[in-house]
């Protein structure tokens, strides 16, 4: 068991620095061809932090575990808003833009709506044995696909240009050398984390569902708490809660849509429960913004956040 929890850890650190070399490597092949941050920010910098989730999911995708993949994907969700934002909240009250409260948060809102209606097939009413098929698939990705234009254009008509990424500009064969190294690492690392956790989960039979929300789902989002943590203390809200929002719409729309074209997904009643979860953790997000002060994240909210998800994960670990 200790030799099986010491790989998944390695497993962790693996993903880690795996997108942390992909985003440098892929960064600096950018400017080298001037491409401007604000691309490099929604596309490089948002594959690299979700990176972690599709890893693991194609590779559980490809091994068959569906119910790792869809946990992971739940959990992430869940803890990226009441974990991380919560966190993040605690730090430093987030006060975000009007634009972020009433556009990218119900869009993250409608991505959790969605994936509820087409994983059920609209909560069971429809089929005792649901799931998310290949068509339900590309429903995602041209969601995902929308969602990136529609940043593009609020981009060029506010002028929003994220602080650089990276100074730093390698030559191609280094910059190469750091993307190739970065996916080895995402490889490596996702295959070592779904072995390690389907034999845990058949050791104290737990189902892999439950380690997908717990353990891989908290691993896998890591790179979002470290980003949101060191948003809030140097103060920049919109960064933290824009990183969550991105992130949780990536993980739906692509991550899943991903996983899903590769092999349709089972969605039995089982979920239903993290399902509701997650989608309660968007619904608290959204009415955050009009409690209290309005489109802002206050410091109890944040604790209220906090707290919710370790009595989500005490009844996970308790009640499985």
């Amino acid at each position: 068991m200790f030799f099986s929890v010491s790989l998944i850890l390695i497993g962790f650190v693996l993903l880690i620095k795996g997108a942390d070399f992909l985003v440098e490597g892929a960064t600096s092949i950018a400017r080298r061809f001037q491409v401007s941050d604000l691309v490099i920010g929604l596309t490089v910098v948002a594959f690299g932090t979700s990176s972690p989730e599709l890893f693991v999911n194609i590779i559980a995708s490809i091994k068959g575990t569906s119910g790792l993949a869809i946990g992971n994907i739940l959990g992430s969700t869940s803890a990226n808003i009441f974990l991380v934002l919560g966190s993040a909240a605690v730090i430093f009250p987030l006060q975000v833009t009007k634009g972020t409260a009433w556009k990218e948060i119900p869009f993250s809102l409608f991505a959790g709506v969605l994936l509820s209606l087409l994983a059920t097939n609209f909560f069971f009413i429809f089929s005792q044995d649901p799931y998310l098929s290949r068509l339900d698939a590309l429903v995602f990705i041209i969601f995902f696909i929308a969602f990136m234009l529609y940043s593009f254009s609020i981009a060029k008509k506010t002028g929003d240009n994220p602080e650089p990424v990276s100074d730093r500009v390698y030559s191609l064969s280094i910059a190469g050398l750091f993307v190739l190294t970065g996916l080895v690492g995402l490889f490596f690392g996702g295959e070592m984390i779904v072995n390690n956790s389907m034999f845990l989960a058949e050791k104290f039979g737990i189902s892999d569902t439950v380690i997908g929300l717990t353990i891989v789902a908290v691993g896998t989002c890591l790179p979002e708490l470290a980003t949101s943590i060191v948003a809030a203390l140097r103060k920049r809200a919109d960064i933290a809660v824009g990183n969550i929002v991105g992130s949780n719409i990536f993980n739906i729309f692509f991550v899943l849509g991903v996983t899903a074209l590769i092999r349709p997904l089972p969605f039995g009643r089982e979920y239903l429960r993290d399902l509701i979860v997650m989608l309660a953790a968007n619904l608290f997000l959204f009415f955050a913004m009009f409690t209290g002060q309005k489109n802002k994240i206050d410091r109890w909210e944040g604790i209220v956040f906090v707290v919710l998800y370790f009595f989500y994960i005490f009844y996970l670990v308790w009640f499985s």
